[in-house]
């Protein structure tokens, strides 16, 4: 890594801190996740623990549904920044490489969201646990620590594919209402009525890893690269938006 990418990374680290909003959504994607579980499981953890079709592991990650929601509004609001009173223009003016400075931007998000998607899902598996008392599942049951990593995997992905939105549509709010209906209510109901297609959804597919037994087409992993993909697809369309369009 040559000193001047080291200094573009360091720049993109800066703004992200210096942002209140963007440093505000990555830390409740572990904060708000956490209050969502202990809250649901502190009273109706165990309501359904017994019944023999409920996937004890699948509803421990319960929360990230909600996790999700601000790792969106990380991804977004990291890039709209540079949208806003041409803040683009003195971005490029520092780093008129387009291609490094949106590198540098996608490496600094993706490795943020990484770290705190990781330990975001571990701690609501765990601390989740602690109030299922005989129903408790551990890190050593089957399924349980592949599905705490790829909760981590699935969190970052996500902020990935708001980053890669935010990029084509310059602005967040445009994302956010547009990223969290569809992935909240239309996902499922395009699920109920298209069926299996409805699997390679972003979230469907990346939630996949989150069950012990997965059903269907897709396995736990397969799931998540079909989400590596929408997100892929979202950041190249932004690398080249940003490469063709007028700052």
């Amino acid at each position: 890594m040559t000193t001047s990418t080291k200094a573009v990374l360091h720049s993109e680290w800066i703004k992200i801190r210096s942002v209140r909003s963007t440093l505000f959504s990555l830390i409740a994607v572990f904060a708000g996740t956490l209050a969502v579980t202990v809250l649901v499981f502190a009273t109706v953890g165990r309501a359904e623990a017994d019944n023999a079709d409920h996937d004890l592991l699948f509803s421990a990650f319960y929360a990230l549904n909600f996790g999700q929601i601000a790792a969106i509004s990380f991804g977004a609001t990291a890039l709209s920044s540079e949208f806003l009173n041409g803040a683009l223009r003195l971005s490029l003016s520092a780093v008129p490489r387009r291609g490094l400075l949106y590198a540098a931007k996608i490496s600094v998000i993706g490795g943020l969201a990484l770290a705190i998607g990781m330990v975001t899902s571990f701690a609501a598996f765990l601390v989740g646990q602690l109030f299922m008392g005989e129903y408790a599942i551990g890190l050593g049951d089957p399924g349980a620590l592949r599905a705490s990593f790829g909760g981590g995997v699935y969190l970052a992905l996500i902020a990935l594919l708001a980053a890669g939105l935010t990029t084509v549509l310059r602005s967040a709010v445009a994302v956010l209402s547009t990223l969290i209906p569809f992935l909240l209510i239309v996902s499922f109901v395009l699920g109920d009525v298209a069926g299996d297609i409805g699997r390679y959804l972003p979230d469907q597919a990346g939630q996949l890893v989150l069950h012990q037994n997965p059903e269907g087409s897709l396995g736990p992993w397969a799931g998540l690269a079909v989400t590596a993909a929408w997100a892929g697809a979202a950041l190249v369309a932004g690398w080249w938006t940003l490469r063709t369009r007028d700052a």
